[in-house]
């Protein structure tokens, strides 16, 4: 697969992933006292991470979408 995520993009979804993670693991707000939001914020943020990281966006694959310049 080849790089479909650019610059702006990544560092996007990278703060995301860090608020995700924060909001269901250390802000204390009751809407994240129910597993099903804690955990699925959490999902999120750890996919939002990963594809931060490796700047491949499957979705991006699929709809022929391209953020990055090269």
């Amino acid at each position: 697969m080849t790089t479909n995520v650019g610059t702006l993009d990544r560092a996007l979804r990278a703060i995301l992933g860090l608020v995700l993670l924060f909001l269901a693991f250390a802000s204390g707000l009751p809407l994240f006292d129910s597993a099903l939001f804690k955990y699925g914020a959490a999902a999120i943020g750890i996919v939002m991470l990963v594809v931060a990281t490796v700047r491949i966006c499957p979705l991006y694959s699929i709809f022929g979408i391209k953020t990055c310049r090269v």
